[in-house]
């Protein structure tokens, strides 16, 4: 008898290329799998909220899997963290109800990308972790352009080229830049009830060659009418993008009831 967990998943995606399983590259997907299976001896199917790029970090990954009911969730949550490498770790550890399924029950998915302006920006310390710009933005020009984003729009413009999807709409429910402190440079923060590949990453992109005055502001309208990518700036590099978390309705979340004796 298994019961179904969902863990909060931690990683630092420079030594991975992305969430799922590949047959020759080291994924995240494939680490955890292989703790799980270590553990119980048969291989466990762990899914995540959304598919993360080579390069990308996470926060917080909602990660779902069912595992033996003898399992307690302390017990569970300290074997794997002590099992998993040292670039992953599970914050924490739930039952939820048998029919939740990471992708499929959640409502949103947040990211946070991170671009430094300043010269420290090149430091080892924080250019693995954010875009090493090193050039200054208008963040006036930002907030207008991220503001364009904001609701139901085809996102086609914004998406790698020959996915096999239904469609091409999202809804954009945050949009916002922060400036960091110290002139550190700026957080983009997003989230949305489905996000296509690499479209945050081109979002970004696209904002920030705005920004720079190297297309006019309004660019960000135009291309949302647009149903191509080949006037879309280039994808912002990966490592300045991080999975924050994903949100779920209460009762998906419910504790699963125990069976009656």
């Amino acid at each position: 008898m298994t019961r179904t967990f969902l863990a909060e998943l931690v990683f630092d995606g420079r030594e991975f290329a992305g969430w799922q399983r590949q047959p020759s590259e080291r994924t995240v997907q494939q680490e955890l799998e292989q703790v799980l299976e270590r553990l119980v001896g048969t291989r466990v199917v762990a899914t995540a909220a959304g598919r993360t790029d080579a390069g990308v970090h996470a926060e917080g990954l909602a990660v779902s899997f069912a595992f033996p009911a003898e399992w307690q969730d302390a017990k569970l949550l300290s074997a794997l963290n002590a099992l998993l490498p040292d670039d992953c770790w599970i914050r924490t550890l739930r039952p939820v109800p048998d029919e939740f399924h990471a992708r499929k029950s959640a409502l949103n998915r947040r990211y946070r990308y991170v671009v430094g302006t300043d010269a420290a920006a090149r430091s080892p310390f924080r250019h693995p972790y954010e875009w090493a710009l090193c050039r200054p933005l208008d963040g006036e020009l930002l907030t207008h352009a991220a503001d364009q984003i904001a609701g139901t729009h085809d996102f086609e413009a914004f998406s790698v080229r020959g996915q096999q999807k239904p469609h091409h709409r999202c809804t954009v429910h945050l949009a916002r830049w922060v400036e960091r402190p110290a002139g550190a440079g700026f957080d983009f923060h997003v989230a949305a009830d489905r996000f296509l590949h690499h479209m945050v990453r081109m979002l970004v992109g696209t904002m920030v060659d705005i920004a720079q005055e190297r297309r006019p502001p309004g660019d960000m309208v135009r291309l949302l009418e647009l149903r191509d990518n080949q006037q879309t700036s280039a994808p912002a590099p990966p490592q300045g993008l991080y999975f924050v978390r994903a949100e779920y309705p209460a009762s998906a979340l419910a504790a699963p009831t125990e069976d009656a004796p």
